[in-house]
């Protein structure tokens, strides 16, 4: 944390102040004049400053104002004495957290320089938080659109709604907006709608005065206050409060807005990204939300894609996570096997990419080896995706054979120990029936006929015809036949002796 400065030409007003907050283990830095503590800031920044108003050459109302244009979010608390009213008010339009009256309490004012500590480190969080997001990954011809429409909008300063359900990267998109906008280098504020109390949430969107409320013992700048040169991402706009949207439709229309208990009208240079989950449209139409504010946010829609609908960026997003969950718990990244991958591909993860940052999270903690396969997935996924699969009907499975023929003739073609000429007759004859209506006959004829190991023969001959048909794609090349099957190097060639299949080698 950086230290507190304290600029006072009174000696005795420094050491009363740097003796108690070094009570408090707050590390100080104090100057005489405010002329060195402009010069100081070329190099350094406090983490809060505390100066007197009137003192010899520049003034604290001068350093206040050198403070505010090129760190907007140092608190800064002004002393004055009580004779100087107009001083203190001056102070406060220029943007300062509270001031400080002489003669004062230590304790009080040591107090109100934790207040303005909390705030400063809030906000340090909050930039902290932007610098670490990383860019959005995907590969998806949905994502390529999300990426093209972002370098469409690299250099405008235009509202824009995001779209999509939760989870998708509403946020992210947003931060990518503003990284690579005219606005980059000035601050990226994140307000959640839905997660703020509506008694809260317009002094978090427009700041407060001090006794605006009970409770409200210092003035507090708001998120546009905060935003100001830069980007205001508010999330869930279609949960906000109908009074509210009647103030932020102002700041949208004319850019003026009042603090909360304040006279005084502030401008804002702010850029907003809204975002919703919810269809805004059916919320306007049933009197939840305003109109024209849906059209001052809809002048550029972009619609996150699903995860469902992008599958291809599963892998890739895994990898990712797995990496970054083990980076931050200090160990070595698990790898999931190809097979485990392809069936999380084909989960439904309703929460999106949050789900799936969560389920990499629990993999990295709770999976018991360095290569994660099926069985070691959490039990729920792997039930309620078999219990998925058990109600789709035989016929609306999947067939993986030649995409050219009929699924009973590729069978009967390519796999002919499995299926009897009878059935191959009947396929032929154009009826559509899927290779498992075929499976299920041969095991009902061979039960009837009362034959022993109906499993175990059936069984063989389907491994077989499935490793015979890798190794016809690989060229006979067994280690990438057991990648394209799913399955481990050692597996295949102990089941190519069992099997006694001819014709592979090694890669």
């Amino acid at each position: 944390m950086k230290p507190i400065w304290i600029v006072d030409d009174d000696e005795s007003i420094r050491w009363v102040l740097e003796k108690a907050l070094a009570r408090e283990n707050l590390s100080t830095k104090s100057f005489s004049n405010a002329r060195d503590a402009i010069e100081a800031l070329q190099s350094s920044t406090p983490q809060v400053l505390v100066s007197d108003i009137r003192m010899p050459g520049a003034s604290g109302l001068e350093l206040l104002q050198t403070v505010k244009a090129k760190f907007p979010g140092v608190p800064v608390i002004i002393i004055t004495a009580f004779s100087d009213l107009d001083s203190a008010v001056a102070a406060f339009q220029g943007g300062a957290f509270e001031y400080l009256a002489k003669p004062f309490d230590v304790d009080k004012a040591v107090e109100l320089i934790r207040r303005a500590l909390e705030e400063s480190l809030r906000e340090a969080n909050v930039e902290q938080a932007s610098a670490d997001t990383p860019e959005i990954l995907g590969q998806a011809p949905a994502m390529q659109d999300v990426f093209r429409a972002i370098g469409r909008l690299s250099q405008s300063n235009v509202t824009v709604l995001i779209t999509g359900e939760s989870g998708t990267g509403k946020e992210l998109v947003a931060r990518a907006l503003h990284k690579h906008s005219p606005r980059a280098a000035q601050p990226f504020i994140a307000l959640n709608t839905a997660a703020i109390p509506k008694d809260l949430l317009e002094s978090e969107l427009f700041g407060h005065e001090r006794g605006a409320f009970t409770g409200a013992q210092a003035s507090r700048r708001g998120r546009f206050e905060q935003a100001e040169g830069g980007t205001l991402f508010l999330d869930e706009i279609g949960d906000m409060p109908f009074d509210l949207q009647t103030r932020l439709l102002r700041v949208l229309s004319d850019g003026h807005f009042y603090r909360v208990g304040g006279h005084q009208s502030l401008k804002a240079n702010v850029r907003v990204i809204a975002a919703t989950h919810q269809n805004l449209e059916t919320r306007v139409r049933e009197g939840l939300f305003r109109e024209d504010l849906y059209h001052r946010l809809n002048v550029i829609r972009l619609r996150l894609p699903s995860l469902r609908e992008r599958r291809e960026d599963i892998p890739i997003l895994t990898r990712y996570f797995l990496s970054q969950s083990a980076k931050q718990l200090g160990v070595e990244s698990k790898r999931v096997s190809d097979n485990a991958m392809r069936f999380m591909s084909g989960l439904e993860l309703p929460g999106n990419v949050r789900q799936l940052e969560n389920l990499c999270n629990w993999i990295t903690v709770m999976a018991p080896g360095q290569t994660v396969e099926i069985k070691d997935l959490p039990q729920d996924l792997v039930e309620g995706r078999d219990q998925s699969m058990q109600l789709e009907s035989p016929a609306s499975r999947p067939v993986a054979f030649d995409p050219h023929l009929s699924a009973p003739v590729a069978a009967a073609a390519q796999y002919p120990e499995i299926v009897q000429p009878a059935a191959v007759q009947v396929a032929s004859s154009g009826d559509k029936q899927s290779w498992i209506t075929l499976l299920e006959a041969e095991a009902a004829q061979m039960l009837s006929n009362g034959d022993a190991d109906v499993m175990d023969v059936l069984g063989r001959q389907f491994e077989s015809a499935l490793i015979k048909m890798a190794l016809r794609h690989t060229h006979g090349r067994k280690n990438d036949a057991a990648v394209r099957l799913g399955i481990g190097r050692n597996t295949i060639t102990r089941k190519i002796q069992e099997l006694g299949i001819a014709g592979a080698k090694d890669d």
